[in-house]
């Protein structure tokens, strides 16, 4: 293994770590800021990673991410688990397509938010076979631009801090 792919790979590692971290650390300490919108740490790290790695990297931090953490929470495959999964993949397209379109980073962490809370309401929905729950959806979607605007906000700042890992990147 070349030294680039060990670097990219060690970035690949901590970025998954740090994803994992705030993910448990949001669950367990932090909770709900206000009714059941979170502010959605971990979704710094998916920002931060496509932009310094790349589309592939940022799904990889992302599923461990999910995985990883409700794994270590003792949650894995329950119902806890598939909510984060609808949420994550959701949120992940839109980066995606958000990406392609070289939307600013606060346009795309909001639309992003905005994604997560959708995509959990969606399997919620499925999983539970109550389209009803789908009326809180206007509430969540009111608490995530704020907290849209508030990880766009941490992720342009640590963008600003430092250097792209690709070529042709921020």
């Amino acid at each position: 293994m070349g030294i680039e792919k060990t670097r990219h790979f060690i970035y690949l590692a901590l970025l998954s770590a740090m994803a994992i971290v705030l993910s448990i650390a949001e669950s367990v300490y932090i909770g709900p800021v206000f009714y059941m919108v979170r502010l959605g740490l971990a979704n710094i790290i998916a920002l931060i990673t496509i932009k310094i790695m790349g589309v592939r990297e940022m799904i990889v931090v992302n599923v461990m991410r999910v995985v990883i953490s409700t794994l270590m929470r003792g949650m894995i495959f329950s119902s806890t688990f598939w909510i984060s999964l609808g949420g994550v993949v959701l949120s992940s397209i839109a980066l995606i397509l958000m990406d392609k379109l070289k939307s600013s980073l606060m346009f795309t962490s909001i639309i992003c938010s905005i994604m997560h809370s959708v995509g959990q309401v969606i399997v919620v929905c499925l999983f539970y076979m109550q389209s009803g729950v789908a009326v809180i959806l206007p509430y969540l979607l009111l608490g995530s631009i704020p907290m849209g605007v508030l990880t766009g906000l941490t992720a342009q700042l640590v963008l600003s801090r430092i250097r792209p890992l690709k070529k042709n990147k921020i």
